[in-house]
C-alpha cells in the first residue's frame, strides 16, 4: 500500500500542508498520510505522529529552551519512518528543520519533496548545499525561484504556483467589506495590518494608532479595519478599537482586504494586499540587533514579496526602522487616499504581479512531482 509523510512546523506551513494532503487524498484515496500535523492538516485527513505545536517556537531565545523537545520530535518521526517507511516524503517550508530531516530521511532511502523553497536568494545562500542534500525535487512558490536554484546544482526544481496569488483571486469585493463593517460605499476605507505576532503588535499598534489619529484630522468620516488571525492577543489591538477601528475575522468565508488603501507590516499580508488589488505602505520596526543583521545579510534592496518578485523595486512604498514614522507613513498614506493616479499606479504594477504569479495550484504540482517520485 503507498503510504505518505508530510510535515509543517508553523501556522503558514499548516495551511499550505493541508492544501496538499486534500489534493493527495483525490488522487491516492486509499493511502494512509501521517506526519507532523497541525490542525489544518488533520481536518485534512493526516494522522498525527507528532503535533506541529510542538515545534512552534518563536525568537532565539525560545528555540535555545525547546532544542531537547525540537530534537526529540525529530527523533520520534526518523524511527517511526524507519519503521513505516512511506513511499515519499513532504516537507513544507520551516526550512532549518526540515533540511536537516530530509537529509535523514533519505538516508533510509525515503525521497524528499521540499514545498516552499527557502529564501536563500535573499540571506543564508551558503545554505544550498545542505538543501542539495535534503531534497529530491523542491517546489517553489515564487517564480523566479527555478533558475536562482538550477544555478546552484538543486537538480530537479520547478515553480507550482503562489497558494495567495489562487487563494486572492475571489473573496469580498470592496462594495461587500463595505457592507459587511456597515459603512457607506462612498466613505474611504483604510485597512491598517500590524501583524500577528506578540512582539509585531508591540512595535506597530501604537504608531499606527497614532497614525489614525493623526488620518482623521485630515478625513473626519475615514473607515478602518482591522483584520485579526486566529490565535492573535486582541488585548494588545485594544488601542485600535478605542481609536474606533472596526475588526474583521481573518478566516472568515469569503475574507478578502480590498480597500482603498492599506498600511501593512512586512510580510505574505503585503503580497496578498497587491493581489487584490489595494494600494498599500509597508512599514516594519523590529529590534535594533535584527535589523542590523538583516541589512548585512539579506542580499536585496526590497523587503516586500510584491516589490521583490516586480523586479525588486519599492511598487509599494517601504518604511523600514527610523524610516518608520509618523510623518513618512502619512505622507506616502494620504496621496493613495486622496489622489486616484497615486492609487492607480500601484494597482497598474499589480496587474502585472498577478500575471507573473499566473493561477497554478501549487498543491496539484506538488502531488505531481510525488506521483514522479512513486
Amino acid at each position: 500500500m503507498t503510504r505518505f509523510f508530510i510535515s509543517a512546523g508553523e501556522t503558514s506551513g499548516d495551511l499550505h500542508a493541508a492544501t496538499v494532503v486534500k489534493a493527495l487524498k483525490t488522487r491516492f484515496p486509499d493511502a494512509p498520510i501521517h506526519g507532523i500535523a497541525g490542525t489544518q492538516m488533520v481536518a485534512q485527513g493526516c494522522e498525527p505522529v507528532r503535533h506541529m505545536s510542538e515545534l512552534n517556537v518563536m525568537g532565539l531565545g525560545d528555540v535555545l529552551r525547546s532544542l531537547s523537545r525540537i530534537k526529540d520530535v525529530e527523533t520520534s518521526v526518523i524511527g517511526w519512518c524507519g519503521t513505516q517507511k512511506p513511499d515519499v516524503a513532504i516537507l513544507v517550508d520551516f526550512s532549518s528543520f526540515h533540511m536537516r530531516l530530509g537529509r535523514k530521511l533519505r538516508a533510509l532511502g525515503i525521497p524528499v519533496v521540499h514545498f516552499v523553497a527557502p529564501k536563500l536568494w535573499a540571506w543564508g545562500s551558503w545554505r544550498v548545499k545542505k538543501l542539495r542534500k535534503s531534497q529530491d525535487k523542491l517546489a517553489c512558490i515564487l517564480p523566479f525561484e527555478p533558475e536562482w536554484f538550477a544555478k546552484r546544482g538543486i537538480k530537479d526544481v520547478r515553480y507550482v504556483g503562489n497558494p495567495s496569488a489562487v487563494g486572492c483571486a475571489g473573496g469580498w469585493t470592496m462594495a461587500e467589506l463595505k457592507a459587511k463593517l456597515e459603512i457607506g460605499e462612498e466613505k474611504k476605507l483604510l485597512a491598517l495590518l500590524p501583524g500577528s505576532r506578540p512582539q509585531e503588535l508591540r512595535m506597530h499598534v501604537p504608531i499606527l494608532t497614532e497614525l489614525l489619529q493623526h488620518i482623521r484630522l485630515e478625513i473626519p468620516d475615514l473607515s478602518c479595519v482591522v483584520p485579526v488571525a486566529p490565535g492573535v492577543d486582541r488585548e494588545l489591538l485594544e488601542p485600535l478599537w478605542q481609536q474606533g477601528a472596526k475588526q474583521i475575522d481573518r478566516t472568515a468565508n469569503g475574507y478578502a482586504m480590498r480597500a482603498d488603501a492599506a498600511v501593512a507590516v512586512s510580510g505574505t499580508a503585503t503580497l496578498e494586499l497587491a493581489l487584490w488589488n489595494t494600494p498599500t505602505v509597508l512599514v516594519y520596526r523590529s529590534s535594533p540587533v535584527t535589523i542590523f543583521l538583516a541589512r548585512r545579510l539579506v542580499n536585496l534592496t526590497c523587503a516586500g514579496l510584491a516589490n521583490i518578485i516586480l523586479g525588486d523595486r519599492p511598487v509599494m512604498p517601504e518604511l523600514i526602522q527610523e524610516q518608520c514614522t509618523l510623518d513618512n507613513i502619512m505622507s506616502e498614506l494620504m496621496p493613495l487616499l486622496r489622489n486616484e493616479t497615486a492609487a492607480e499606479k500601484q494597482r497598474e504594477e499589480f496587474s502585472e504581479l498577478r500575471r507573473i504569479l499566473g493561477d497554478k495550484h501549487a498543491a496539484t504540482g506538488v502531488v505531481d512531482m510525488v506521483e514522479e517520485l512513486l
